[in-house]
């Protein structure tokens, strides 16, 4: 019988309207901020900082996402089967892909894709990648919640301490009715498989408390990191806040950062924070000057990360003569780095 060729039919490519939406958000956003504060005193603060300051808190910056990437690794590995280059690697470049794809849901995708290729239990990568989310953002909300109690409730340890545990008590009883009604849902087919091998890996991650309680810590003590580096760059521009008031203002403006209407949080991040210390006496031309600062760090790390991903991709092809899958299955050699995107988390 003769064979029928197939002729594909090009699809027509979709307009980026959430590009657009997301672009006219960051300007609209930033631009009318810029118009209601005074330029020149944004201008002075941005000018004022050393390089040297800057240059110090880029690298700070880039050593707290090594710590986190190893914290990650702890989660979507068991016996450390996934090496340590393959997962930074993975994991800078979700922190590239995490400037221009939705939120910060959307460099976890990229960075678990790239994990999860030969790795021999995808539902624990899936998994993990989910409890590392989880837990960075409740860290973040945890720092949010102690800056709030100790910026507004006075220096009272008792106070504090019931402020505090009971917002996290809440969330814990409001994750055990979320996890209740969620096994209770009748799945079925390819979805209910999926839900199973989730639900067997998630088994093998709760068997492991000391792990999750370690990168609980890890992740408050990186998120505390970032926010001791926002208090340099203010200081050094000029502004005179609690710390206190750092914690809650910068955590909550990042948790603010992550939703998915602007480009990496530009423009959102920057108002938001404003608005968040005014209360406390910052100048707001000032404070949006650090958050431009801060801005700055992180599409800086992510083009740098995006050029490293650049070059050990080209050299993992040219290296030896050899193509790039020739690698052992355990080197990280095998995993060419996705096309590089444009931004950082």
């Amino acid at each position: 019988m003769a064979q029928v060729a197939k002729v594909e039919v090009a699809k027509p490519k979709r307009f980026p309207t959430s590009w657009v939406v997301r672009i006219g958000v960051s300007v609209l956003v930033l631009g009318l901020t810029l118009w209601l504060l005074p330029t020149e005193e944004v201008w002075g603060a941005l000018t004022r900082l050393p390089p040297l300051v800057w240059v110090f808190s880029l690298v700070v910056f880039l050593l707290g996402h090594v710590v986190s990437a190893l914290k990650w690794r702890l989660l979507i590995t068991e016996r450390g089967e996934i090496p340590v280059t393959r997962v930074l690697r993975a994991h800078f470049a979700g922190l590239v892909a995490n400037l221009c794809l939705p939120g910060a849901a959307g460099g976890d995708v990229v960075r678990a894709g790239l994990a999860i290729r030969g790795a021999e239990d995808k539902g624990r990568v899936a998994v993990g990648s989910l409890a590392d989310r989880v837990i960075d953002t409740g860290s973040v909300f945890t720092l949010a919640c102690v800056g709030a109690a100790l910026s507004t409730g006075g220096t009272d340890t008792g106070a504090v301490l019931m402020r505090t545990g009971g917002v996290l008590v809440l969330l814990a009883i409001a994750a055990v009715i979320g996890v209740a009604l969620i096994q209770r849902i009748p799945w079925k087919g390819k979805v209910k498989q999926v839900i199973d091998k989730l639900g067997a890996s998630l088994g093998g991650l709760k068997r492991r408390p000391l792990a999750l309680v370690t990168c609980f810590v890890l992740s408050l003590s990186i998120q505390a990191v970032f926010v001791g580096v926002n208090v340099l760059l203010a200081s050094e521009s000029g502004i005179s806040v609690p710390t206190a008031a750092w914690f809650f203002a910068w955590s909550a403006s990042k948790l603010l950062a992550v939703l998915p209407i602007s480009v990496g949080g530009l423009g959102v991040r920057e108002a938001s924070l404003a608005a968040l210390l005014q209360p406390f006496g910052a100048p707001a031309a000032r404070v949006v000057a650090v958050g431009l600062l801060w801005q700055s760090i992180l599409f800086a790390s992510g083009l740098l990360g995006g050029l490293v991903l650049m070059l050990l991709s080209r050299s993992t092809k040219n290296g030896a003569g050899a193509p790039a899958n020739a690698g052992s299955p355990g080197d990280g050699s095998s995993i060419a780095p996705p096309p590089v995107v444009e931004e950082a988390r």
